[in-house]
């Protein structure tokens, strides 16, 4: 029988409809009988003006030292302003897998039923390592960066998790026909993991075909392995196809730490009022559950929020329904029994 111990997990709300949401899903996890003890920490502009920080140093030491975190939208201004909360982050704790499976809820029409596609971003490098300067005024440089290192890990990232998890074929994703270089070294990377792997079929598509492809016929994809901003590009993609990023769910992971988080905005024109989804948080809280090894609280969730959907009772707005955020997590604390 397993030892029933506390966890302890960073909570960052986030702003906008944030709170709102991780309050919801704080509420459902608690009713599992699972034990949590939350750290709630600020980050973005409301920690700044409470702490002088955009990300205080108390919840970077929490982070460490609990090595889970669930997390919920954080504003990032767009054109200037302070760096994105969720790259800051996945970058001081070197979180270089971005995991995002897409599949359908039940009860949801979609052009795509059936979908079931596992998106792996490397989330360290590329165009996001911030490496931008002026050359001469009107005229911008930006780097893209590509390791060897970066890489081969988040290749053996996916193809180990297609081995254990029973998956047929990954797709890396690139525009080595370009960037011959930088995608090209990419692409050299996942091959060489491949050949370990000779049971996973291994494949090639260039970006903006993908794209195209994924809209024409998604169920020609099993686990796609992209650079940082094809994969940050094409994740939203495949969440349109399910119904959108207030849906599916969103883990970093690293060898030491892991933050769970919605991938959506923080919608600050319906904060407060009661209307936001909280299913992508709750989607993944639920592989944080799975991460902390408590699997029967995963299921326990992961039924209750497809029976909620199934019965289209009690569904948000924006799913079509007439619920509020609370009442939706009512209905699922109900259908957990």
């Amino acid at each position: 029988m397993k030892e029933n111990r506390t966890h302890k997990i960073t909570l960052i709300p986030g702003d906008g409809i944030g709170p709102e949401v991780t309050q919801a899903v704080v509420r459902i996890l608690e009713a599992t009988g699972v034990h949590f003890e939350w750290e709630r920490f600020a980050a973005g502009a409301e920690a700044f003006e409470a702490h002088g920080e955009y990300i205080p140093a108390t919840l970077y030491e929490s982070i460490a030292r609990n090595r889970v975190a669930l997390k919920g939208p954080v504003t990032t201004p767009i054109g200037g302003g302070f760096k994105s909360i969720n790259v800051t982050l996945r970058k001081r704790f070197d979180l270089y897998a971005n995991f995002r499976p897409i599949r359908n809820l039940p009860g949801l029409e979609s052009k795509w039923p059936g979908v079931d596609l596992i998106v792996v971003r490397e989330n360290t490098e590329g165009e996001y390592v911030g490496l931008e300067h002026e050359v001469v005024p009107g005229v911008v440089e930006s780097i893209k960066v590509i390791t060897e290192k970066g890489s081969t890990r988040i290749a053996r990232f996916a193809f180990e998790y297609a081995q254990k998890h029973g998956r047929k074929k990954i797709h890396s994703i690139h525009k080595a026909n370009i960037m011959k270089m930088s995608d090209g070294l990419f692409l050299r990377c996942a091959r060489k993991v491949a050949e370990e792997f000779p049971s996973i079929q291994y494949a090639e598509h260039i970006i903006d075909n993908t794209c195209l492809q994924l809209v024409m016929n998604p169920y020609q994809y099993d686990t796609l392995l992209l650079e940082n901003l094809y994969g940050d590009i094409v994740s939203d993609l495949c969440a349109g196809l399910v119904g959108g990023l207030g849906l599916v769910p969103g883990a970093n992971l690293g060898a030491e730490c892991a933050i769970f988080e919605a991938v959506h905005g923080s919608a600050p024109d319906i904060a407060g009022k009661d209307v936001a989804n909280p299913t992508a948080l709750l989607q993944s809280a639920i592989l944080m559950l799975r991460h902390l090894d408590e699997m029967a609280a995963a299921d326990r969730i992961k039924k209750a929020l497809e029976q909620v959907y199934s019965e289209r009772k009690t569904l948000t707005r924006d799913v079509g329904g007439t619920a509020g955020t609370n009442q939706f997590a009512d209905a699922v604390l109900a259908a957990m029994g």
